[in-house]
């Protein structure tokens, strides 16, 4: 499975109907792409425990991960139209955002990635 992963800080500033524009355009996009499996998206958590929290540099509120059966099928969003509206908007909504795509396995077949 491939899963591409956004994370995503939104500008300063933007409004709760801009906000809402985003998530729209993300279950069309998810809806309207015939290769995504499954989409969650979710907001930070903080646990305030010492550790890795404390050493993150940057501070992205929120993520998206969509899920995908193979690379073609990760590829095949990414040129869809529906994927262009919501990249338009997750640009103009975010004061910075990072977009990392994996493949990943089930444990007890992690030897597949080596």
């Amino acid at each position: 499975m491939i899963a591409h992963v956004i994370l995503w800080q939104p500008r300063t500033g933007l409004t709760s109907d801009e906000r809402r524009n985003v998530l729209v355009a993300l279950a069309a996009a998810v809806q309207n792409a015939p290769t995504v499996r499954s989409c969650r998206i979710g907001r930070r958590v903080k646990h305030g425990l010492p550790g890795y929290e404390q050493m993150m540099s940057d501070d992205f509120g929120f993520v998206a991960i969509i899920e995908f059966d193979n690379i073609d099928g990760l590829r095949e969003y990414l040129r869809h139209p529906a994927h262009q509206s919501i990249g338009e908007q997750f640009t103009s909504a975010a004061a910075a955002a990072l977009a990392y795509d994996y493949e990943v396995v089930a444990i007890e077949n992690s030897s597949d990635l080596t």
